[in-house]
């Protein structure tokens, strides 16, 4: 299974998320003991040296929010030699190579702010690198203000039919809770795309979760919360690492 170290970004600082509330989310201080004090790059070193995590995803959540991108940052993580996954709320072809010059290597594009999934396919076909279509939630409730009234299910395969080469399903309502993710409706994402990488964001509590994400069909998951607060060990990712 592939661990993907998750950094939050916003104003130049990894903050903390917890429950999608981004207006509350406050600079991350500590990561599994270590001092980070904010510092986004030093969260990323973290994560690959302390736990060998190969690979950081990004939510630059200036970008999500229509500012602007975190160039600098991103290109200092891109230094560091993991491979970058980052969604900086990519809505149309245009933005793309912007986002791949600062060093990331899977692109993720996010439900959130999708207009359409010809916009998708349109993304899809400039991009140079793979990527990623990041099956936002609240809830179990997709956040598709401009597609309403679609399952998960049809919005994941809509998806890969688009172009996308794998999905994450990324629940902001259990980002930081520590309430587990919801297996179920893993196994029915997984159902509707059997070829698709799927990776799971948001309550991954421990190893016990990481097990049951594997036997749901996931290829991986995305992790932060557990990681900083210790649920999640050195061990633990060298154990998920052979599933």
């Amino acid at each position: 299974m592939h661990i993907i170290g998750v950094i939050d970004l916003k104003g130049g600082q990894a903050v903390h998320a917890r429950g999608g509330a981004r207006d509350r989310y406050a600079a991350l201080q500590r990561s599994a003991g270590s001092p980070v004090d904010g510092n986004a790059v030093a969260l990323a070193s973290h994560y690959i040296d302390t736990f060998g995590l190969s690979a950081i995803y990004v939510a630059d959540l200036d970008a999500i929010a229509s500012g602007a991108l975190q160039s600098d940052t991103l290109r200092a993580i891109n230094m560091l030699g993991a491979s970058l996954w980052v969604d900086a709320g990519v809505t149309h072809p245009q933005q793309t190579k912007q986002v791949l010059d600062a060093g990331t290597e899977t692109l993720v594009v996010g439900l959130e702010t999708l207009r359409s999934f010809d916009a998708l396919g349109d993304i899809c076909a400039v991009s140079v690198r793979p990527v990623a279509f990041s099956l936002d939630l609240r809830g179990g409730t997709p956040m598709a203000a401009a597609m309403p009234g679609q399952p998960p299910e049809t919005l994941a395969l809509r998806a890969i039919e688009a172009g996308a080469q794998s999905v994450i399903v990324l629940d902001v309502a259990r980002v930081g809770a520590a309430t587990g993710p919801d297996v179920d409706l893993l196994k029915r994402i997984h159902l509707a795309v059997p070829k698709a990488k799927l990776y799971a964001g948001g309550g991954v509590r421990g190893l016990d979760d990481l097990r049951r994400l594997r036997d749901a069909g996931c290829a991986g998951a995305l992790v932060a919360t557990a990681l900083h607060e210790g649920r999640l060990t050195v061990a633990d990712i060298s154990a998920a690492s052979g599933f």
